[in-house]
Formats: structure tokens, C-alpha cells, sequence
């Protein structure tokens, strides 16, 4: 039985030991061979100066073997050893108490972390020690130097480093780069054996974005938004700064906001701008002329007979404010932002057609931003259209948009009738510095030259230099104001211009949301978006044309 028992084991032993022995060396091996990740670093987020507005800094998650923690300094002649030892010079890095530390490095757990998130000074610190069973793995922390300022804009990560809104979130492929990932073999006790196999790949990290954005205007946009909403008391606001030739948005603010670094729960973490609809109001009148112009039907010269109210096949329209009959121009229809004349210069054309001309401007469709949760508003066919919403939508109801694509569709007018898609970022930037354009805008034309010159005209006879706090000292200014009831029985006040009106590159939306009662665009929004437009075109460095604004006849 003894010679039976040693044959078997000897046969097994040449074997394992002789005929298969690579392949139990194989699986040795793989049984002690691990795979950490190397996570890439995120793409910096620019503004378009190059200023940095969301980064992703090195830092370390430091890390402990329990079990080889003992091993430390038992080749010293004298003084403490082992995990007393250890406690006693980690504890200083560490800015923990010596007890403290000691708990931590204590135990039977072969991977246990020490503190997260740490600078490298102190992961080079705690390194320089020596101490067996210490090591650490390179993490990354987004950081954001503005704080809020453009916060809706850039969005934030979560805790494990994923993005979860704003440009962070629409952006991700470019951003988050390709993680590394480093192999090696390593003992019973953790180890990392100096002899075995070991192979790191890399990590590549993101790229970086260029945005179209201003860090400071966007700052000062966010400032006067908040000032309008805290004076009339409103639920938010949104301000829009748009170069209306390259389509570049230079400003895109709201109020609230929130700080990216700490996002909290209860925060709005949109952007209203883009996910919040109103209907525009008087704004919508400016798309009601243009298409009057382009069409035909109407002119600078034409006249209008303007009661207070009129029924229009039984359907009631009224102005806002009574008034005796009046004798209007078709600048003073815009100028007296008639809801009765906007009618009569809309039944002019049939429903297709208005319809046309508001897609045309972008309404109804997303603007192409690729901002995340995104409404493209709604601007129903003319076969939809019920008796009333025929001529509701000739005075800006009956449809509803976004505050971006109002001022787009506005900008139409400054950019020579030609409608340039916004765009908020201009490229990825190279690892030779250079910058790769992420695409060129999409162009439409929507009216003609000579139209848009005639509405330039007309929306800077609207603005008042004298009286209307829309004015801009120095600057002939060109806008319109917008009023809307939404559902719930809250108002929504607006101005949209731009300026200088007789060659502008500038336009300005400002919106307020939530007014309790009816307060007008010219009280509630016109203030802001005129010390906005001062601000706007100091820090663009557009110099005053030295012409005048217009004065049109507004009456016959």
C-alpha cells in the first residue's frame, strides 16, 4: 500500500512538475496578477479668452496593506517599530492624531484606503516614508474657479467622476478622455514582486473645450438678472448675449444658478434658458411685420385705422391699455405695440404663411446648442390653429419658445436677414495648442436685406432715447418689448435689442419670470438689458457710430 501510494504521488509529480508544468505556471501566475486602472484627467472647460473654467486637478487616494504595515523599520537597532512606527510618521502627512492613524493601519485587510482625494504633496510625502504596504492611485477632482459663474452653462461630475449636466454631460466624448491601466504580480502579503511580470498602458487624457462664452460678461449678465429678479420680486430670469453675425453666444446667464462644485439637491441644475417656454408676447410682432414686408402686403408707409378693440369674425382682440381710436403708421403699430393693428397687418397673408415665417426664424425647433433637456417650444401647424389662435399668434400667443431662440430669431434682423444658427462652442483645442473647430454654423436666409434694414429701423424708432430705460447712452438702440400671461396665471416681462442699431453686432435678450401681476417688459426687463448692453459693448470694444436714432412718423 506504502509503494502504491508513492508511485501515484511521484506520477503526479512529474506531471505537474514536468509534462504540465507551463501550464501550472500560467495559472500561477494569473492568480497573482492584478489590473488597477489609471483614470484619464477630464478636459478643461475655456472661456473664450482661455480662461479656465472648469479643470481637473491631480490628486491621490492613498491606500494600506495592513498586513505588511508591521514589517517597518524591524531592522532598526533602536526606537519603535512596526505600526507604532508608522503611525508615528504618517500621522504629521496625514494631519491625523497618532491614535487615529495607528487604528487605521491596523488590522487583517490587504487593501484598505487611508484618505481620499489628497494632494500630491502629501501623496509624495506619504510615499517618502517607505512604509511597506502604503501606496496610492492617481484620481482626479473637478474643480470649477468661478464658482457659479456659468454654472448652467458648464454643468458638473458626480462623485465618481461622472457628468451629469450642461456642456460636462453633451460633451463627455471629448471631455473624459481614455483611462490607462497598470498590470503587475504581487506576493501573498500584497506585495507588488519586483521581478514579475509588470505592464502600464497609459492614460490619455480628455480634451479640451473652447467655448464661445465671456467669463466676465457672463458674470456681469448673472448680476443684473439676479437684480432684476430680487426688484420685482419674480421666480427667475434669463439674459442672452449674442454676436448676431457669428451666432457665438457670449453670454448665456440665469438666476438662480448654482455652484458646480457643490451642486445641492434643491437647486435648479438646467437651464432655463433653453428648458423653460413662455410665450413671447410683444415680441412676436416683430415676426408678424417682417413677413408683412417680405410678402408685400404691408409698408413703411402703410395706414391703420387702431380701435381700442375689434372682433375679427367674432373673436375679441383688444390692446393692452384703452385708448381712443387712432390713426397709426405701421411703425406706429409696433411703436404702440398694438395688438389690434398686429391683426390687421397678419390678415393680410394667409395662416400658411405666417406659419412658414415663424419656423423660418428657428421657432419650434431646438437651436442647436447641444445643451442637455432642451424644449424646442411649439409652434403649431395652421391646421391647428382654432379661431382665436389665428390671431393670437399675430400679437406673439398661442405659441411658445425658449428665451435662445427669441434672441436668434431677433438677431435675424442685425445680421442682415440671414437667421445664424447660436452655437457655444468654437472648438476642441489640439495637443499643439491649436484649436479644431467643432463645425460652422448653419445659415438661413429669412428675409430679405432691404426688410431687415426696414425692422432695424423700426425697432430703433420703438426705442425711446429720452424715456425709455431701454436707451444706451452714446448708442442708437433697437429693440422690442414682450408681455405674456403663462399658465398659472404668472407673467413673463422681456426685452430684446440690439445695438449700435444702425450697424449692429450685439443682441440682448432679458427675461423675467414669474411676475405675479402683469409688469412690463419696459419696467421690468428694459433697465437690466440696458445696463447689460453698456457693459456688453465696453467689453467687446464696439465704438459709438455717432448716429442717432431714428424717429419715425408713427401717425397719418
Amino acid at each position: 500500500m506504502i509503494l502504491v501510494a508513492v508511485l501515484m504521488i511521484s506520477g503526479r509529480l512529474v506531471w505537474v512538475q514536468g509534462l504540465d508544468a507551463s501550464a501550472r505556471a500560467q495559472e500561477a501566475v494569473e492568480q497573482r496578477t492584478v489590473t488597477r486602472s489609471i483614470p484619464a484627467l477630464r478636459g478643461d472647460i475655456l472661456d473664450r479668452d482661455g480662461t479656465t473654467m472648469a479643470s481637473s486637478v491631480e490628486r491621490y487616494d492613498l491606500w494600506v496593506n495592513q498586513l505588511q504595515v508591521d514589517q517597518y523599520r524591524q531592522d532598526a537597532d533602536e526606537g519603535p517599530t512596526g505600526i507604532e512606527a508608522a503611525a508615528a510618521e504618517l500621522a504629521p502627512v496625514l494631519g491625523w492624531s497618532r491614535s487615529d492613524t495607528e487604528k487605521a493601519l491596523t488590522g487583517d485587510r490587504g487593501f484598505v484606503y487611508l484618505s481620499k482625494n489628497v494632494e500630491p504633496k502629501v501623496r509624495d510625502a506619504a510615499l517618502a516614508l517607505k512604509i511597506p504596504g502604503i501606496g496610492a492611485d492617481r484620481v482626479a477632482d473637478r474643480i470649477y474657479p468661478s464658482g457659479s459663474v456659468g454654472g448652467n452653462v458648464l454643468g458638473f461630475v458626480g462623485a465618481d467622476g461622472a457628468p451629469l449636466a450642461g456642456i460636462e454631460y453633451s460633451y463627455d466624448d471629448a471631455l473624459s478622455g481614455t483611462d490607462g491601466e497598470r498590470t503587475y504580480e504581487r506576493g501573498a502579503g500584497g506585495q507588488i514582486i519586483p521581478t514579475g511580470t509588470q505592464h502600464t498602458t497609459p492614460a490619455v487624457d480628455g480634451s479640451d473645450l473652447l467655448l464661445t462664452i465671456d467669463r466676465d460678461l457672463q458674470w456681469k449678465a448673472q448680476q443684473i438678472v439676479a437684480g432684476a429678479v430680487d426688484k420685482w420680486g419674480a421666480e427667475g430670469g434669463s439674459a442672452v448675449v449674442l454676436n448676431s453675425h457669428s451666432g457665438e453666444v457670449l453670454a448665456l446667464a440665469e438666476y438662480p444658478s448654482y455652484d458646480p462644485n457643490a451642486p445641492q439637491q434643491d437647486e435648479y441644475l438646467g437651464n432655463r434658458s433653453i428648458s423653460n417656454v413662455f410665450e413671447p408676447g410683444s415680441t412676436g410682432k416683430l415676426f408678424t411685420v417682417a413677413a408683412a414686408l417680405e410678402e408685400g402686403t404691408a409698408a413703411m408707409d402703410s395706414e391703420y385705422e387702431i380701435p381700442y378693440e375689434q372682433y375679427f369674425e367674432g373673436e375679441r382682440v383688444k390692446d393692452s391699455h384703452h385708448h381712443p381710436d387712432q390713426q397709426l403708421t405701421l411703425a406706429g403699430v409696433l411703436k404702440h405695440s398694438s395688438n389690434v393693428g398686429s391683426v390687421q397687418i397678419a390678415e393680410e397673408m394667409t395662416p400658411q404663411v405666417r406659419y412658414d415665417y415663424l419656423r423660418a426664424f428657428g421657432l419650434g425647433e431646438p437651436t442647436g446648442v447641444q445643451l442637455p433637456a432642451e424644449s424646442a417650444g411649439t409652434v403649431h401647424p395652421p391646421e391647428d390653429w382654432n379661431g382665436r389662435t389665428r390671431y393670437t399668434t399675430a400679437f406673439g400667443q398661442g405659441y411658445n419658445v425658449n428665451a435662445l431662440q427669441m434672441v436668434s430669431a431677433v438677431g435675424t434682423f442685425a445680421n442682415d436677414g440671414v437667421r445664424v444658427q447660436p452655437s457655444l462652442v468654437s472648438g476642441v483645442r489640439q495637443d499643439d495648442g491649436t484649436v479644431r473647430p467643432t463645425g460652422q454654423p448653419e445659415s438661413t436666409r429669412v428675409v430679405s436685406s432691404d426688410t431687415a434694414a426696414t425692422m432695424r429701423s423700426l425697432m430703433d424708432n420703438d426705442v425711446d432715447e429720452e424715456k425709455d430705460g431701454a436707451a444706451v447712452s452714446g448708442y442708437a438702440t433697437a429693440g422690442k418689448t414682450g408681455t405674456a400671461q403663462v399658465t398659472g396665471g404668472t407673467y413673463t416681462a422681456s426685452f430684446i435689442g440690439f445695438s449700435p442699431a444702425d450697424d449692429p453686432d450685439i443682441v440682448i435678450g432679458v427675461f423675467v419670470f414669474g411676475l405675479d401681476s402683469f409688469i412690463s417688459g419696459s419696467r421690468a426687463a428694459s433697465p437690466a438689458f440696458s445696463e447689460l448692453m453698456t457693459f456688453t459693448l465696453q467689453n467687446q470694444g464696439v465704438p459709438p457710430t455717432g448716429v442717432p436714432g431714428r424717429e419715425l412718423e408713427n401717425e397719418w
